[in-house]
């Protein structure tokens, strides 16, 4: 057996369907960054523990949680409130875990999005590090979101998970990668700035990780990016037989990458706006005030 723990924020259309997949385990461990919706209040109705975090980014968040809340189970499975633990990936991360040959699997994902499958477009098998022996691998921040650092072989998984990305409607979607665009931008420059290439992965990396992640460095370098992704993504990886979602897929991609640019500019050429420092303080403080005082953990008897 092993533990799950899955991230949240504003999930109550999410959460429950991801609750009951992953019911599988006998320890599911919820960690809210302070839903200011009925997360918290569904996710309670279950019988797991629920604790909530105020949200720092996406590597801190997955390293409080690791070191803060001590699974039941010596080998742990991130899920995400959007994407599901099915039966067979189940059974399969159980018999990984009892491999003494490696200390953490990445696993792919399958994106759903207008209730397809986007094969094609999205790079599959794109993998995630999922499945781990707890202490043994923790995540750093890269752009909106994070990388692992592990501490020992790793391997690869067959089965997948189902990740429904635009599970919440395209505004939610674009409101989401509106902010992440943010932190990509900032990355963007400091990888232009003190980064580099690495070539040998990128042409010779032993896995899908380490080429996608060489090609991505190489990426933030080329001239018109926006409209490269889009070829690459909707003709190079065959977006095109992904049908009209696949097609509205590849522009979205396209229109972040964009947005991402838009970003670099601003940043390295405009003044930053005069913001109201005090009041800004003075909400980030209520925020994690209020989110101390609601922080509780909740564990029920399986």
């Amino acid at each position: 057996m092993f533990s799950i723990y899955i991230l949240t924020y504003n999930e109550e259309l999410d959460i429950a369907a991801c609750i009951e997949s992953a019911m599988l385990s006998d320890d599911i461990i919820v960690v809210d960054s302070c839903s200011s919706d009925r997360t918290v209040e569904i996710a309670n109705r279950y019988p797991i523990r629920v604790v909530q975090h105020a949200f720092e980014s996406h590597g801190r968040q997955r390293t409080w949680m690791l070191e803060s809340i001590p699974p039941k189970h010596e080998w742990v499975y991130i899920l995400e409130a959007d994407e599901r633990m099915t039966p067979e990936l189940f059974a399969e991360c159980k018999k990984a875990s009892q491999s003494p040959d490696y200390i953490g699997y990445y696993v792919a994902e399958r994106v759903m999005f207008m209730n397809r499958w986007i094969r094609y477009s999205t790079q599959y098998p794109r993998y995630q590090m999922r499945l781990f022996r707890h202490g043994k691998v923790w995540f750093t921040d890269y752009g909106h979101t994070e990388r692992e650092v592990c501490d020992g072989a790793t391997g690869f998984l067959k089965e997948t998970y189902p990740h429904y990305t635009c599970s919440k409607g395209l505004s939610r979607w674009i409101e989401k990668h509106n902010r992440y665009s943010t932190d990509e931008a900032q990355e963007t420059l400091y990888q232009l700035e003190q980064g580099n290439i690495n070539w040998r992965e990128l042409f010779f990396g032993k896995s899908e990780v380490e080429r996608r992640r060489a090609l991505k460095d190489l990426s933030l370098r080329l001239p018109a990016r926006p409209l490269l992704r889009f070829i690459y993504m909707y003709f190079l990886l065959g977006g095109c037989l992904d049908g009209g979602a696949g097609l509205a897929w590849c522009t979205l991609q396209a229109f972040y990458e964009y947005l991402i640019l838009l970003k670099v500019w601003e940043m390295k050429y405009l003044p930053k706006p005069d913001l109201n420092i005090k009041a800004t303080l003075a909400q980030e403080t209520t925020q994690q005030v209020q989110c101390a005082t609601s922080e509780t953990t909740r564990a029920d008897a399986v």
